[in-house]
């Protein structure tokens, strides 16, 4: 089923009586440039950060080149302490860790990565406070976005 919100289509109606998730998967398409259907993030924590990667669930050379774009883009906010895009995408004033994240910037890296059908961006640091802040703004993107950890 195709559904029409604010001039996009979305490939799949959400489920009945979750208006939440499908602006979430809205706001995440005008953000990420990709439909959020059709793609599938990770939100992975490792032990001196973590990793997001975004994949397109079939090959789609143009929503990957998005994808890969994209991860690039926000290694480079993310650096700056710039959480802006997240707290966009989840409809809240700041998301859970990026203070911590911004104050600690200096300290945190952000590579963005090429991956099959699409990118990823790996967070690092030896801070321990650092990781942890990590490990809490992943654990609510992967809530959120309802995705896994592989």
């Amino acid at each position: 089923m195709i559904v029409i919100c604010c001039g996009c289509r979305e490939r799949e109606a959400p489920a009945k009586g979750d208006s939440a998730f499908a602006a979430l998967q809205h706001r995440g398409r005008a953000a990420m440039g990709v439909d959020q259907y059709a793609s599938a993030h990770v939100f992975e924590p490792l032990p001196d950060g973590g990793r997001i990667a975004l994949q397109m669930k079939e090959e789609d050379p143009t929503g990957e080149r998005v994808i890969r774009d994209h991860m690039r883009a926000i290694a480079t906010t993310f650096a700056a302490g710039d959480f802006a895009i997240p707290g966009r995408v989840h409809a809240v004033p700041m998301v859970p860790g990026t203070h911590v994240l911004t104050r600690l910037r200096g300290e945190i890296s952000y590579r963005a990565h090429d991956i099959e059908r699409g990118g990823e961006l790996r967070i690092a640091t030896q801070n321990p406070e650092g990781v942890a802040a990590i490990h809490e703004f992943l654990a609510f993107q992967r809530m959120d976005h309802r995705a896994g950890t592989h």
